[in-house]
């Protein structure tokens, strides 16, 4: 990956829809070239794919909360029963292992408190292996869906 791979990935992040012809420009190369840069990128993973970032509070998910996880067990079929599972909990947008206590970290983003309360005590707790949740709101954020340092 050379200057002009990165140029297009860092155009790519900041406007990821715009037109083949308007990225070439943007990279100062011409279409042809641009283009077959980018397939190629796309390629090798570089470009993980394209979407929509959508507004959490246009769409009523004001609810913005961090859960704690210690798992009970360490094994390998607790820990793929658990990331399945947690896998499949949409409003879970953002899971984490990590090393130490707490084992994971989940973001949620619900309507409300009584939606996350729902949620926590229907699907989070009873998430398989789990010893421990812990959460916290999320007062404000501050950095979020920060493009990648090229």
């Amino acid at each position: 990956m050379d200057a002009t791979d990165r140029k297009i990935l860092a155009e790519l992040q900041e406007d990821g829809r715009m037109t083949i012809t308007e990225l070439a420009e943007r990279v100062q190369l011409s279409v042809s070239p641009c283009h077959r840069r980018l397939r190629a990128l796309e390629q090798a993973g570089a470009v993980a794919g394209y979407r929509a970032h959508l507004d959490p509070h246009v769409l009523g998910l004001d609810f913005d909360s961090l859960v704690f996880v210690t798992m009970r067990e360490s094994d390998r079929d607790t820990i793929d029963a658990f990331e399945g599972a947690v896998a499949d909990i949409a409003h879970v947008v953002q899971a984490q292992r990590l090393f130490g206590d707490p084992d994971y970290l989940l973001r949620v983003l619900t309507r409300d408190l009584t939606a996350f309360q729902e949620l926590y005590d229907e699907r989070l707790a009873a998430l398989p292996g789990v010893q421990r949740l812990s959460s916290t709101l999320v007062m404000k954020s501050v950095v979020e869906n920060r493009v990648l340092p090229l």
